[in-house]
């Protein structure tokens, strides 16, 4: 039953994106000095977060990521957004996300999901997939994969968002 109640609530969330803001769940992150972080504590003091989950084995992760690192100062110059990157890389290559992170010089916030558990209580099958949530905490936003210039359209989301 429980199997079923996260399915229908996946389903439901990306079928119905924009028709009901969901809160952050309760979920704890590590960051990437393993201090233990409660993502319902993040706070932009009423300005948008986007939220990225993206893997180190991921191409088109780091291609989003990277595209957007090129314009995120003037992002946040223009409507104070901050991007929090939620790596979602396993055991296996969780010692590849701290050094590919410094070396691409990246201004997020970034967390480590090591058990998957926001992951799956935010409903993310494939990666990149990234959310924007307002300045009450609500995701209002979400979108999966990357092609090229899709950061356009998370800019115009965002710069809806803060017109409001």
């Amino acid at each position: 039953m429980k199997k079923a109640l996260i399915i229908f609530s996946t389903l439901f969330l990306i079928a119905n994106t924009n028709a009901q803001e969901k809160s952050l769940p309760n979920i704890e992150v590590k960051t990437l000095k393993g201090k233990t972080f409660n993502i319902q504590d993040l706070d932009n003091e009423g300005s948008p977060m986007v939220m990225s989950f993206w893997a180190t084995w991921c191409k088109p992760c780091k291609k989003e990521l990277n595209a957007i690192a090129e314009v995120y100062e003037d992002w946040q110059d223009e409507t104070g957004v901050k991007l929090i990157a939620i790596s979602i890389d396993d055991s296996r290559s969780m010692s590849k996300v701290a050094p590919y992170v410094n070396s691409s010089d990246w201004e997020y916030e970034i967390y480590l999901d090591q058990n998957s558990d926001l992951k799956r209580a935010m409903g993310v099958s494939t990666v990149p997939h990234t959310f924007l949530i307002n300045g009450n905490g609500k995701i209002v936003w979400n979108h999966k994969g990357y092609i090229d210039g899709d950061e356009e359209k998370l800019f115009e989301e965002i710069q809806n968002l803060v017109s409001k």
